[in-house]
């Protein structure tokens, strides 16, 4: 199978999207397929170019067995609604080029990743012209999120944002995203049943797995052996409502024995480090090394995933699955009835979004109580090994995607004959 990965994001950015999109593409190369890439420089979630590499530079390079082109894009050092728009057009229009790179090589499968779907028009070009099936996979719905979060405020925008995203996602032959919740979504957007496609974000069970000692970074952050650890590892937005999380670790500044510890890094990193400065029950880091994931997710006894109200229900946080695999105790902010609440309400603590005194008593009562932390955990772990572990998601995404190529290869191969 000949694969067209086009994504806005890509190795070596370590969280997010272009992590799972360089571990899908990687896999599939390993397993014998075709794949090249068309994406940006690396810059999340920084939000600065990384070093040694440029942002107004066309790149070509292989990477694991992937073909990657590297296409310019324009990166604001404080994203906002407006200069948000800016970065993502910037990418879409310096990404047409690479794309149309691609007509000669024919791919069977043209896959776009959204964010963003300013680029899923080239994405659907690519596939006609070429006679290729086009696959659109929702990591996060872009739309709703401006909308929820402010971003983007106008009555008439929402319409007309609206209304292209709908005609946008009923023109791909696959469209996926990475849970029920979410593809439910599509069908209300218009996708037809037989074309949606779960395909959950998923976590390696065997690097991520819970240590028999106390954490290294106990001691590199001199916390205390008796001290009960929150921790949030994870990208530090706007939508994350990490200030929920700084109001309990205020709310709790008196219980000694237990240290929050955020991990990240983003637009609002610098505010949250402002103001934990003054709070000595509270650690800053940056982020981490991949190769350290494992032991900073097991420096917690409690992962906290806090959300702001008017973005609990629009996303199924990437990071939840690294926690579930440490085999540690979660609490997060979530509605009932949503996805996120769904997959922690069995096997963790669920508050409801923007309620900190809730948010904080329920880290205080699990820090009281290491038998049910052993409890909660355990069933994470589990949870994560049967239903999200690597092998099991991407062989059924592996599955799909060849059957959506089948169906593109009598127009292909017409094409190569003549």
């Amino acid at each position: 199978m000949r694969l067209l990965v086009y994504g806005l994001n890509y190795a070596p950015e370590l969280t997010g999207t272009g992590k799972y999109t360089a571990e899908m593409a990687e896999a599939l190369a390993v397993r014998g397929h075709d794949v090249r890439v068309v994406a940006a420089p690396p810059y999340y979630p920084e939000w600065r170019v990384a070093e040694g590499w440029q942002a107004w530079r066309y790149r070509r390079e292989a990477r694991a067995g992937v073909t990657v082109w590297r296409a310019p894009l324009w990166v604001p050092a404080r994203p906002r609604g407006a200069t948000r728009l800016i970065h993502l057009a910037s990418f879409a229009l310096s990404s047409a080029l690479p794309m149309a790179r691609q007509l000669r090589w024919r791919p069977d499968v043209v896959m776009a990743i959204a964010p963003t779907l300013l680029c899923a028009p080239a994405a659907l070009a690519v596939a006609r012209m070429t006679g290729a099936r086009a696959w659109l996979h929702v990591q996060d719905f872009e739309v709703d999120a401006a909308f929820g979060l402010g971003l983007l405020q106008s009555a008439r925008a929402a319409r007309v944002a609206r209304g292209i995203e709908r005609s946008l996602l009923t023109r791909f032959d696959v469209v996926s995203s990475i849970s029920a919740k979410m593809v439910e979504r599509l069908s209300r957007l218009g996708v037809d049943a037989s074309k949606a496609f779960c395909a959950p974000n998923w976590v390696d069970v065997e690097a991520i797995h819970p240590l028999d000692r106390p954490s290294a970074y106990r001691r590199a952050l001199a916390i205390h052996d008796d001290a009960k650890v929150v921790l949030y590892a994870g990208n530090m937005g706007t939508k994350q409502g990490l200030e929920h999380l700084v109001h309990a670790a205020v709310m709790l500044a008196d219980r000694t024995d237990i240290c929050f510890v955020f991990c990240g890094e983003g637009p609002t990193k610098a505010e949250i480090a402002e103001r934990c400065a003054r709070l000595p029950n509270c650690r800053v880091l940056g982020l981490q090394p991949v190769e350290r994931l494992n032991e900073l997710l097991n420096l917690a006894d409690i992962h906290a995933l806090p959300q702001r109200a008017d973005a609990a229900d629009l996303v199924m946080p990437s990071k939840l699955t690294g926690m579930m695999a440490s085999a540690r105790a979660i609490v997060a902010m979530a509605r009932h009835g949503t996805e996120l609440h769904d997959a922690v309400a069995p096997r963790g603590v669920v508050v409801e979004p923007d309620d900190a005194r809730a948010f904080a008593d329920a880290i205080m009562s699990l820090a009281d109580d290491p038998p049910r932390r052993a409890r909660l955990g355990a069933a994470a772990r589990r949870f994560a090994c049967e239903t999200l572990s690597t092998a099991s998601v991407l062989a059924r995404l592996e599955a799909r995607l060849i059957e959506c190529a089948r169906q593109a290869t009598p127009a292909i191969e017409s094409r190569r004959a003549g």
